[in-house]
């Protein structure tokens, strides 16, 4: 067991759907997507019948501008944001929501080859990602610096890498008819056994993986295509082989991560957007992969990764802009300008609903059967998912304006605590119940 700060206790590890995620104490959400990085919570969403969310903020800050989402381990929660010209990395106490500690280094609030809607984001957009067997804080910057953090340490720094210094990457091309998109990275990195795998988008691999204790490259993937911008790498189990997915700028890619096979590419399935990005990160499950976009795909897949690669089971005219589907009991679930379900196993739609969400959303699945969605600048509703209502968009509560600006970070629950920020930085607390 790991007790570095006398804060953060974890070390526990349990075998998922995917394969051994890091489980730490209080239903933690430790990295991209939470702990099963599929946007599903083993929390209940408050819903007494009466106002939700229940009462005032317990607090509100500002923790400079930024798309990235938090993540939460413990008594603490690590964010990014940008200021005047540098990275700010820091760490709050989830109760007051005051500064443990913080650290910043330099870094342009746009990545050096970025290119195309700069009126939309600024600064950092990846999420951080902590390793409970280390107690290490690992975060992407928008212009490629990859930092190893000591959370015990009050953040000190271990290592840092530049993608763009170190092997000399270029400005992702343009894909199709439209105007070029380049964001930078937004990828969040993955922690696996003893490596941090980061989707570089170098022509000497679109993966690399780096030790997680000294930032040595370990390996580098099969597949040299560009970076996708999608939110995250997902984990996954293909014929009891370890396995990543990844959207590239041009294919849904999944590669191999066993002993002696690592970064072999296991299947591609051509999936090419013409903004050259596919910001909505894939969701697997079990051996299955939905991913969908917005632009001339204007589609969500479901494509099953096997023995012989990757097979297409089913194709909808459906889309997401941003948020990433979410696979909760046989239905597949997101919100672009509107709540969306699907039939995971057919495709075929069960319902629609729900007005004025906007393009930026996201969405998680509780253990009582609802949807909670963050939409547009600041919207907030609970949703009954088919568990509770099988036939139509049920919307149970909804706040609007609980912030002013686009709500690029994603939402996030832990221990009863819903966390929500809009791109400006500024992140409200709601508790939803008391642990």
């Amino acid at each position: 067991m790991f007790d570095r700060s006398g804060l953060l206790i974890c070390g526990i590890f349990l075998f998922t759907l995917v394969f051994v995620v890091e489980v730490v104490q209080g239903d933690d959400w430790p990295h991209w997507r939470g702990v099963g990085r599929n946007g599903k919570v083993a929390e209940s969403s408050g819903w007494t019948g009466k106002a939700w969310p229940p009462g005032e903020a317990l607090w509100t800050v500002n923790v400079h501008a930024g798309g990235s989402a938090v993540i939460v381990v413990g008594n603490h929660l690590y964010t990014m944001g940008w200021t005047d010209g540098r990275d700010i990395v820091r760490c709050l106490d989830v109760s007051s929501g005051k500064t443990v500690w913080q650290q910043s280094y330099e870094c342009p609030g746009y990545g050096r080859h970025s290119d195309g809607d700069k009126g939309l984001y600024l600064g950092p957009s990846s999420c951080p990602s902590y390793d409970c067997e280390t107690g290490y804080l690992y975060t992407l910057s928008t212009d490629g610096d990859l930092h190893c953090w000591d959370t015990g340490k009050q953040g000190q720094r271990v290592w840092s890498l530049n993608f763009y210094d170190t092997f000399e990457v270029g400005q992702r091309p343009k894909v199709g008819r439209r105007q070029l998109r380049d964001y930078g990275y937004t990828t969040a990195p993955l922690i696996y056994e003893d490596a941090v795998i980061a989707e570089v988008g170098d022509d000497e691999g679109n993966l690399m993986a780096f030790s997680k204790l000294t930032g040595k490259r370990l390996w580098t993937s099969q597949s040299k295509d560009p970076a996708g911008h999608t939110g995250g790498v997902v984990p996954m189990l293909v014929e009891e082989v370890p396995c990543v997915a990844v959207l590239t700028i041009h294919n849904l890619l999944v590669a191999r991560l066993d002993e002696g096979h690592q970064g072999e590419t296991w299947a591609e399935f051509p999936w090419e957007t013409d903004f050259a990005n596919n910001v909505a990160t894939p969701t697997v499950h079990n051996q299955s992969v939905v991913i969908t976009s917005e632009y001339n795909q204007y589609a969500i897949t479901r494509i099953d990764i096997n023995r012989t690669g990757a097979q297409q089971i089913w194709k909808q005219p459906y889309a997401s802009g941003l948020c990433p589907p979410v696979i909760h009991q046989g239905h597949v679930y997101w919100c672009w300008r509107g709540v969306y379900c699907l039939n995971f196993e057919t495709g075929q739609p069960v319902w629609r609903g729900g007005r004025g969400y906007g393009d930026t959303a996201s969405c998680i699945a509780t253990a009582d059967g609802r949807l909670i969605v963050w939409g547009r600048r600041g919207d907030l509703a609970l949703v009954e998912t088919v568990d509770r209502s099988p036939r139509k968009y049920t919307e149970l509560a909804r706040q609007q304006g609980i912030l002013e600006n686009d709500v690029w970070p994603h939402i996030v629950l832990s221990g009863g605590r819903l966390y929500c920020k809009d791109r400006d930085g500024n992140l409200k607390c709601f508790a939803l119940w008391y642990p």
